[in-house]
């Protein structure tokens, strides 16, 4: 099996190399990733919970979709391809929010060090998720998310806790 590389970056976004995604998780290089958050038109957000097989952050619930692009893919592409991937999504209505760096260590020698990409969009079906990527999903409010990650922050990723804190107001 090809092993999956991502674009390693300075503190500025400039590509300076390339890494297989596993070391680059390992070493807590700085590399681009994205996150997308999709709403429905009552204005709620589409949660995925991880698969409890993925490498990190099993069974934690997150935004619709997180990923990296590969070298050489555009980020709105890359975020394209991942929602069909993860969600069986098919949507042209993606945007960019705003970029962040943020590091967390996640447990079992991984780290998260990434120039991440804040995405959103808008989809009104059901998402036909893969269970190899994602083990269950919903659609919140975000008064209802917001109420349920103070009281129980420990069930949602890393990421998407600074996301909702930083970027909610732009979402």
């Amino acid at each position: 099996m090809k092993k999956e590389k991502v674009v390693l970056v300075d503190k500025n976004n400039k590509k300076i190399g390339i890494e297989e995604k596993i070391r680059a998780h390992t070493e807590g290089k700085l590399h681009r990733a994205f996150s997308i958050f999709i709403f429905n038109s009552k204005n709620e957000l589409l949660l995925q919970r991880r698969a409890k097989t993925k490498y990190h952050c099993g069974g934690l619930w997150t935004n619709t979709c997180c990923s990296h692009p590969r070298p050489g893919e555009k980020i709105i592409d890359a975020a394209k391809r991942r929602l069909k991937e993860e969600m069986g999504i098919i949507t042209e209505d993606i945007w960019n929010v705003s970029s962040f760096i943020y590091k967390a260590i996640l447990g079992n020698g991984l780290t998260e060090h990434e120039y991440d990409y804040v995405l959103a969009g808008n989809y009104n079906e059901s998402p036909k998720i893969n269970l190899k990527e994602v083990d269950n999903w919903k659609w919140v409010t975000l008064e209802e998310l917001k109420k349920d990650i103070k009281e129980n922050a420990d069930k949602y990723t890393p990421w998407f806790r600074i996301i909702l804190e930083k970027y909610l107001d732009k979402l």
